[in-house]
């Protein structure tokens, strides 16, 4: 490519390093694995000078998450559970994420409520400030709480009040199929039987005289 960034087509590495040092730049390869490879007139300085101000750009942008960790007592009074709520309210001020962890003692594990409630009542204080990305879980001998600054969280989407949900379009009502027509029936036909003949009489029983 030229000075300018009209394609030049393939030149000859020699012929292209003439061609750069007549018009006083130099010959940069910009695509070396491209086949054959992509070289630009121009002064290098300058795009080694850019390229060096959009990585400075870039790490601007950038922000490193560092993990801190505050440890609690089950046991601890009042003045020092003040200390360690204003010390998370400044580590989360820096935008680091927070591992609140209580450290249960020999008997202290048969009472792990007492170990919830005051990470929930550190939640509770922090709430201005951080939200929780994980609950209170028990972990062995320690219970482990995660919060993380409201700054760093993804903004969610606003709902207006007065706006009612888009209804659901009902689903069309299928046509009624047409009913099967009926079978047609034949015709009955009187069946006359023929009439029984009649039973023949009876031979009259003989009487017999019995002798006097």
């Amino acid at each position: 490519m030229d000075v300018d960034g009209a394609q030049l087509g393939v030149v000859p590495t020699q012929r292209a390093l003439e061609l750069a040092k007549s018009k006083g730049y130099d010959l940069v390869e910009v695509a070396p694995t491209a086949v054959p490879p992509v070289c630009k007139i121009a002064d290098y300085g300058k795009l080694r000078y850019e390229a060096q101000q959009r990585e400075r750009e870039a790490k601007k942008k950038q922000r490193t998450i560092t993990w801190k960790e505050v440890r609690i007592a089950p046991k601890i009074d009042g003045h020092d559970l003040e200390t360690k709520i204003k010390t998370a309210q400044r580590l989360l001020n820096h935008g680091d994420k927070l591992k609140l962890v209580v450290r249960f003692r020999g008997r202290e594990l048969a009472h792990p409520d007492r170990g919830r409630q005051l990470l929930m009542e550190m939640a509770d204080r922090l709430k201005d400030t951080a939200v929780i990305e994980r609950p209170p879980l028990l972990e062995g001998r320690q219970m482990i709480m995660v919060m993380g600054n409201l700054r760093s969280q993804p903004p969610q989407p606003v709902k207006s009040p007065g706006a009612a949900p888009a209804p659901t379009p009902a689903p069309a009502a299928a046509a009624p199929r047409p009913a099967a027509p009926a079978a047609a029936t034949p015709p009955r036909t009187a069946t006359t039987l023929p009439p029984r003949p009649a039973a023949p009489p009876r031979p009259a029983a003989a009487r017999t005289q019995r002798p006097a």
